[in-house]
């Protein structure tokens, strides 16, 4: 017997505001034609006056628990990715367990910026292999509106607010490829690369900062380093490209998520792609994609998944799950 971190519900959250391209047009030098050439993106979600990361989690967590069919009680673990996390301790995730009513289990926030999701994903699934838990209750969640440069066209018109969350079960398995649940894990960080991708506030500054991007050196490390690591997971696994039923891809730019299938030899109606309606949500992109694609019909119940992310530290990882 092989103990599988399986999902049992997945949901999400956006706020209520939607931010077109052509809104962005007022606030900055740039275009409709340039923002969508360049990333994909034609509109975002940006979190209302005093909307908080804490609030979005809650929502998209309880949305989750529903689909899980599940109770609040039933849940051991909260883990939250996030790195707009709403105040510097505590963490966000305990928020959310006070919001959720959740008075038992334990609570904590993970930070690695757009690759978040997929560490807290790995260190569920940790958590649920050493026996720690049976159900954890995985989130990722951000308001990057609020560290955005208003005045830099390069960053401020990719970035949007949302939230994605799942349900991590327990559930015996045969030890097999076909198994369902997380099947593989792979997780990386190099501290060389923080000047490329970094926001320039925190204890050091005494200000929250801004976002600061080197987008070329962000877009050739993203192409090889998600293939790579994509391709470790699957041998890890035992599969190959060919055994893959969707790739759900950190959703950062267009480019890069057409570039990665392109090198894992895999055609792009086979990834699910949602930044064209959210733009990039660091840590709750790939939740908030395996939602949407389940809601749209694309991600059935035995699907063989890969998804993989990369963000600041640098920081990239990938997990492969079967649905």
């Amino acid at each position: 017997m092989t103990i599988r971190a399986v999902v049992r519900g997945v949901g999400h959250y956006l706020p209520a505001r939607v931010v077109p391209n052509a809104e962005m047009e007022s606030l900055v030098e740039t275009s409709d034609e340039w923002i969508r050439s360049r990333s994909g993106i034609e509109r975002r979600h940006f979190a209302a006056e005093g909307e908080t990361t804490s609030a979005m989690a809650t929502h998209a967590a309880r949305a989750a628990l529903a689909d899980a069919g599940l109770a609040v009680e039933d849940v051991d673990a909260i883990i939250l990715a996030t790195s707009t996390a709403d105040l510097t301790f505590p963490s966000a995730a305990t928020m959310v367990q006070a919001n959720l009513g959740l008075t038992r289990g334990f609570a904590f926030d993970v930070q690695a910026v757009c690759a978040g999701f997929v560490f807290a994903l790995a260190n569920a699934n940790a958590l649920i292999l050493s026996g720690q838990a049976k159900r954890v209750l995985v989130i990722g969640a951000e308001t990057f509106s609020k560290l955005m440069d208003w005045t830099d066209r390069t960053t401020c018109v990719l970035f949007g607010d949302g939230a994605g969350a799942l349900v991590l079960e327990a559930q015996e398995g045969a030890g097999a490829p076909s198994d369902r649940g997380i099947l593989a894990t792979d997780l990386h960080s190099d501290g060389r690369f923080r000047d490329i991708l970094y926001v320039d506030g925190g204890t050091s500054t005494g200000t929250t900062g801004h976002l600061r991007m080197a987008g070329k050196e962000v877009f050739r490390h993203a192409v090889e380093k998600l293939a790579e690591t994509a391709h470790a997971s699957l041998d890890k696994a035992g599969l190959t490209p060919a055994d893959v039923d969707w790739i759900v891809p950190h959703q950062a730019n267009i480019r890069i998520i057409e570039g990665t299938a392109k090198k894992m030899q895999l055609p792009m109606d086979q990834v699910v792609v949602t930044v064209q309606d959210h733009g990039n949500t660091s840590a709750a992109s790939i939740p908030l994609a395996l939602s949407v694609g389940k809601a749209r019909g694309q991600i059935k119940t035995g699907d063989l998944l890969v998804t993989e992310a990369i963000g600041g530290g640098l920081a990239w990882g990938s997990v492969v799950l079967r649905w």
